[in-house]
C-alpha cells in the first residue's frame, strides 16, 4: 500500500518543496557540481582542520598552512578547489582513466573530503574503504572492486594495505601523511607529492575534458554495506544516484522562500562538524556533498572521542550523526549532573520539564515559566557546551529513542531524524524543519516512492499498529541501480515493478509519517509463535542511568532476554554513595548480586511499558564495551548482532540453562 496522504491535506510546505529550485539543485555530475559551489562561493570558509593531530603531506610541502597546535585552520573554498584540481591532475598523471576505482582508506578528516573529489573530477569511481578494516577485510574491499589504487591516511594503513598488495592490482597507493622507508617505491607516495605533480602538469583545457566526459548516469562510486550480516555487497551508486539526493535533501533542507526567516536551513553560511565515517554513505551525502554543494563550511573532528571539545572550538551550527552519539552526549550531560545531590535533583526536575515542554501541543503559562528556570539552570549550560551556535541535529543511520528525542528538543536541541540506506543515496525520509515529530522518521523526499507489504507480518504486529504497517520499499531517482557483480543479490532486492525491498519494518500514519519498528530480518521468532521487535525494547533504555548498551535476545527461545553492559561510571558513584562493597575487576561486578539487583530495577521499569511476550524474564551483564574496534560494532555504530552473540554464547546458553534448570526444579518440587 502507498503511503499517500489523505486527498486535500497536503501541508503547503510540500508542495513549496516540490516547486523549489536554486542554484544548488541540478543535474549535473557531483565533479561538476563541486566545481560550481566553489566558483560561486571562492572566498568563503570551505574546511576548517585541526592541529597536532596528524603529520600532514600537505602542509610539509607547503600546500596549506599548519592549524595551531589542538586548534583550527581554514581553507576557502578557491584553495580547495585548486587542491582538487591538482590532485586530480597528479591522479591522471599516475594513470588513471576515467572508470578506474580507486579506494579510500581512512579516517574522516579535509584530506579525504580533497580526495573524493579529486578522484571524482579524475574520472575515477570512488570505493571507500573503513579505517578499521583488518589487512583480509582490506584484500577484499580493494580486490572486488578490482581497485587500481588506493589512498590511505598514514604509515599504519599503508602497511595494511602492503601486507596484501600480492593478492591486489594496485598501480599506485598515495598516503595522506608523511611517510618514511619508502623512498625506493615510486608506486607510493604522498598527497603533498601527488599535489605538487599535479600542480606541475595542470591544464585547464584538459581538466574541462576529464569534467564534459562524465555523465550523471556513469558510476560515482562503490559503497560496501556495513557488514552487519554476510559478506559486504558493493552498492553502485551513479553520479545522478547522489545527485538526485542532494537535490532532494536541498529542497527540504534549503533556505526555501516560504520558510520564515528564522527558521534554521542549510545555507552558505551553515557551519558544520564532521566526524562520522566518510566511508558510510551518510556522512558522504549529508556531511559532505550536500554541505559543500551549498557553500557550507565543514570542520573536521579529530576522532569521536573529541567531539564534545571539538564542537566547543567550532561553534557548529549543525552536526551530523548517529543515536549512539546522542545517548552519550545524555550520558555525559547525566553524569556531570551525578556526585552532587542538590544537582541531580535540578538536573532531573529540569529533564521532566523539558520532555513536558515537548510533549505539550500549547504550554501554559506555569511552564513556560518552569521552561524559562530550567533553561537557565541547565539548558544554557548544556548549548553552551555545544558551541552555543546549535540550529539543528540531523539524526539518521539507526532508531532514535522518541524519549531522547523529546528530552532534547524540549531543551532548545532539535534534532531532525531520517532514514535511510546505502542503497538509496542513502536520504528516503527526514523530519520538516516545519513539522518535527520526535518518535518518527519524517516524511519522504520529493520525487520518492514508498509503499509498505505486510506480507511477512504477523497478525499481532498488524493488530497493535495504528496504521498501515509492513516492509518498507523504496522507488526514486536516488536509488541504487544494483550491487557490483552480484545480478542475484540485485535480482532479490527489488520487487517486479521495481522498488527495491528495505527490509525494514515501518508503520505509516494517517498523514504520512514512517514510524520504524525493526529491521525485518531482526525480528526475533519465539518458540511460542510470537514475534518481537528488539529494537523499541532497546531504544527504551536509551535515557537510564544504569545500563549502557543492551541487545535483545529470544530467537527460537521461549523468551525474550538481553545481554546488558552496565554503566559502570553509574555503577561507581552508586557504591560511592551508598558504600557498597564492589570488586574492582569488571567481570566480577557483572557477576555481582548487588550489581545485578541494582540494574533489575531498570529492566522492571522498561517491562512495565512491554506487551508479556515482549518482557525481558533474563539477563546477563557483560563487562565490554561493544565497539566497532572490537568488532561489535559496525563503523557506523550499529550493532553486530551476529558477532554479539558469537561473543557471548556461552552467556546466552546460561541464561536458558538456567531457566530451564529452575523449571526442572519447580517441576520436582511439586510432584514431591
Amino acid at each position: 500500500m502507498a503511503t499517500q496522504r489523505p486527498s486535500g491535506t497536503e501541508p503547503s510546505w510540500l508542495e513549496h518543496e516540490r516547486e523549489y529550485t536554486d542554484e544548488v539543485i541540478g543535474e549535473d555530475t557531483l565533479a561538476v557540481m563541486f566545481e560550481r559551489s566553489a566558483e560561486r562561493n571562492q572566498t568563503r570558509s570551505a574546511q576548517r582542520y585541526k592541529g597536532g593531530v596528524y603529520d600532514r603531506s600537505l602542509v610539509a610541502e607547503g600546500v596549506v598552512n599548519a592549524a595551531p597546535n589542538g586548534g583550527y585552520a581554514t581553507l576557502s573554498y578557491g584553495d580547495m578547489r585548486d587542491i582538487v584540481h591538482n590532485l586530480a591532475a597528479g591522479f591522471r598523471d599516475l594513470g588513471l582513466s576515467a572508470g578506474d576505482r580507486v579506494g579510500i582508506f581512512g579516517n574522516t578528516r579535509m584530506e579525504w573530503a580533497q580526495s573524493d573529489f579529486a578522484l571524482l573530477q579524475a574520472g575515477g569511481v570512488v570505493t571507500t574503504v573503513y579505517a578499521e578494516s583488518s589487512p583480509r577485510q582490506v584484500e577484499y574491499l580493494l580486490d572486488n572492486p578490482g581497485a587500481t589504487g588506493v589512498v590511505v591516511e598514514n604509515q599504519e594503513l599503508l602497511e595494511r594495505v602492503l601486507e596484501v598488495e600480492d593478492e591486489l592490482d594496485l598501480s599506485f597507493v598515495v598516503v595522506m601523511d608523511e611517510i618514511s622507508g619508502y623512498d625506493g617505491r615510486e608506486d607510493v607516495l604522498t598527497l603533498g607529492e601527488l599535489h605538487d605533480r599535479g600542480a606541475e602538469v595542470f591544464d585547464a583545457d584538459e581538466h574541462a575534458s576529464w569534467l564534459d566526459e562524465r555523465s550523471p548516469e556513469d558510476l560515482a562510486s562503490l559503497i560496501y554495506t556495513s557488514g552487519t550480516t554476510g559478506r559486504p555487497k558493493g552498492v553502485e551508486l551513479t553520479n545522478a544516484n547522489l545527485r538526485a539526493n542532494v537535490n532532494q535533501c536541498r529542497k527540504r533542507m534549503g533556505p526555501r522562500p516560504d520558510k520564515p526567516a528564522d527558521m534554521p536551513a542549510i545555507t552558505a553560511g551553515s557551519e558544520a562538524l564532521s566526524f562520522l565515517p566518510l566511508a558510510h554513505v551518510f556522512e558522504r551525502t549529508a556531511g559532505h556533498f550536500l554541505l559543500f554543494a551549498s557553500g557550507a563550511t565543514v570542520g573536521y573532528a579529530e576522532s569521536s572521542d573529541t567531539v564534545a571539545d571539538d564542537i566547543q572550538t567550532l561553534s557548529p551550527s549543525t552536526v551530523t550523526s548517529v543515536p549512539r552519539i546522542y545517548e552519550r552526549i545524555y550520558d555525559s550531560m547525566r553524569d556531570q549532573a551525578a556526585g552532587s545531590a542538590p544537582k541531580e535533583r535540578i538536573f532531573k526536575w529540569a529533564v521532566g520539564v523539558a520532555r513536558q515542554y515537548a510533549r505539550a501541543d500549547s504550554p501554559g503559562a506555569a511552564l513556560r515559566a518552569k521552561h524559562a528556570v530550567a533553561d537557565r539552570l541547565v539548558y544554557s549550560n548544556v548549548k553552551e557546551k555545544m558551541g552555543g551556535n546549535i540550529e539543528f541535529f540531523v539524526s539518521g543511520g539507526g532508531s532514535l529513542s522518541k524519549d531522547l528525542a523529546q528530552l532534547f528538543m524540549g531543551m532548545g536541541l532539535t534534532i531532525m531524524e531520517g532514514y535511510g540506506l546505502t542503497e538509496t543515496s542513502p536520504v528516503v525520509t527526514v523530519n520538516p524543519m516545519e513539522d518535527i515529530r520526535p518518535g518518527t522518521l519524517g516524511v519522504p523526499l520529493v520525487d520518492i516512492e514508498t509503499r509498505v507489504d505486510d506480507a511477512e507480518l504477523d497478525e499481532d504486529q498488524k493488530r497493535r499498529a495504528s496504521g498501515d504497517i509492513g516492509e518498507l520499499q523504496v522507488k526514486g531517482p536516488n536509488v541504487t541501480r544494483g550491487y557490483w557483480e552480484r545480478p542475484e543479490a540485485t535480482e532479490r532486492a527489488f520487487t517486479s515493478d521495481g522498488f527495491l525491498k528495505t527490509g525494514d519494518i515501518v508503520e505509516v500514519t494517517d498523514d504520512g509519517y514512517l514510524v520504524f519498528h525493526e529491521r525485518l530480518k531482526q525480528i526475533l521468532v519465539l518458540s511460542t509463535g510470537k514475534n518481537v521487535a528488539p529494537g523499541p525494547i532497546e531504544d527504551a533504555f536509551a535515557t537510564t542511568d544504569r545500563v549502557d548498551q543492551v541487545m535483545v535476545i529470544g530467537d527460537s527461545r521461549k523468551f525474550v532476554s538481553a545481554l546488558i553492559v552496565p554503566n559502570f561510571e553509574a555503577i561507581d558513584n552508586w557504591s560511592d554513595r551508598y558504600d557498597v562493597d564492589l570488586p574492582d575487576d569488571r567481570a566480577a561486578i557483572c557477576d555481582d548480586d548487588q550489581v545485578r539487583a541494582y540494574v533489575q530495577t531498570v529492566v522492571d521499569k522498561v517491562n512495565e511499558k512491554l506487551e508479556k511476550e515482549e518482557q525481558i524474564k533474563r539477563f546477563e551483564l557483560v563487562p565490554e564495551e561493544w565497539t566497532a574496534e572490537n568488532d561489535l560494532m559496525t563503523p557506523s555504530l550499529k550493532k553486530k548482532r551476529r558477532n554479539i552473540l558469537e561473543r557471548y554464547q556461552g552467556e546466552v546458553d546460561q541464561i536458558y540453562a538456567d531457566a530451564e534448570a529452575e523449571k526442572e526444579a519447580a517441576r520436582a518440587q511439586s510432584d514431591d
